[in-house]
């Protein structure tokens, strides 16, 4: 039977689906991203580091160039995250050059790029090497700025569910077809593109469980057999007991945000979860069996991701009254798209544009 898989539009909203409506990214300067990192440069060492303003450019394009002007293979450039290419991002690069003696960034010359700082470093940039990463989006066409700023704030004290970007998937769900042909024998030799369709994969399941604790009334509230994660250290734990006090703990500190509910990331090995919550995660990788059947045939290992997703530093601004500007921080590996979707019916007008060009084609 061939599988069939829900649009990312279908998943459940944690705060009801908002009535106004705007517009997302009409100019790139709309979507900013300022990546930080955990660590300071070195300041001496093999690689170096480039703090890299880019405009209109996606990150391996940029890798890709900056790869050409130091005389370096592609995997030598390596960056700590993927960024918006409809967007004006802050990131690092990190290129290994062993034994230069001097750095050639004047003469770096790539459309869209500004190199904002320089600094040699004794350890590869790897992925995923981010604290998280800080947003200003500027929103548009508001047809209710005070309730989108109204729901923000709500937001805020609440958090939303950690669902995985809509752009993880690919155009109409590509990804996940691609990931499809890969379960069913076909070879792809991309290492990257391999990578993405395991991740769609995995990822649509995580984003199905969240979906259904929501729709069963479970997301803010724990069951038996729940998992959760520490804020701070992100290790994972499971309530030791069903007793009244032990229960309340638990509650009160999801309520302050000390620890969150977990889901899995599917995989090869026994679940953590047990009985309740055990039952749902089942349930949804036996309905997408396909995929949770491909992950585990592929190695991927099971794993634990916070349901919730809590903004740091939270900021909402009424420019005009169709106008509203956000600023929040959020951690490595969540969507500023997760936010957006709990605050407003938005349309993406860079994602339009492309699609528009796509069909002129």
């Amino acid at each position: 039977m061939k599988q069939t898989f829900k649009p990312y539009s279908e998943l459940a909203y944690l705060h009801g689906k908002p009535n106004a409506q705007g517009q997302l990214r009409t100019h790139n300067s709309d979507f900013k991203v300022f990546e930080i990192l955990p660590f300071a440069p070195s300041g001496e060492g093999e690689h170096l580091l480039l703090h890299v303003e880019k405009t209109g450019e996606n990150t391996t394009f940029v890798a890709r160039q900056l790869a050409k002007h130091f005389g370096v293979k592609d995997m030598q450039v390596t960056y700590a995250g993927l960024k918006d290419r409809h967007a004006v991002t802050e990131q690092w690069f990190g290129i290994h050059l062993p034994g230069k003696q001097v750095d050639d960034i004047a003469s770096v010359d790539i459309a869209g790029v500004k190199i904002l700082a320089h600094q040699r470093h004794n350890k590869k940039l790897k992925t995923g090497a981010l604290i998280g990463n800080r947003f200003e989006l500027i929103l548009r066409e508001v047809t209710d700025a005070q309730l989108v700023i109204e729901r923000f704030e709500q937001v805020a004290k609440t958090g939303v569910p950690n669902y995985f970007g809509e752009q993880r998937f690919g155009f109409n769900g590509n990804n996940l077809h691609k990931a499809l042909t890969l379960f069913a024998g076909q070879k792809v030799k991309d290492k990257k593109k391999r990578s993405m369709y395991l991740s769609a994969a995995r990822s649509y399941l995580f984003n199905q469980m969240l979906s259904q604790r929501i729709l069963d009334n479970h997301f803010l509230s724990p069951i038996e057999g729940d998992v959760f994660m520490l804020a701070g250290s992100q290790s994972v734990f499971k309530a030791t007991s069903q007793s009244a006090d032990e229960s309340a703990d638990i509650q009160a500190r999801l309520d302050t945000h000390d620890i969150d509910i977990t889901a899995s990331m599917w995989g090869k090995g026994e679940l953590l979860s047990e009985q309740q919550t055990n039952i749902l995660e089942t349930n949804v990788a036996t309905h997408y069996q396909t995929l949770a059947d491909g992950l585990v045939a592929m190695g991927l290992k099971q794993e634990r991701r916070r349901a919730r997703l809590t903004m740091l530093n939270p900021k909402a601004e009424l420019l005009d009254n169709k106008t509203v500007k956000l600023s929040f921080m959020l951690p490595a590996g969540s969507y500023a798209t997760a936010i957006l979707r709990e605050l407003l019916d938005y349309q993406d007008m860079a994602e339009q544009a492309n699609n528009l060009a796509d069909k002129s084609k």
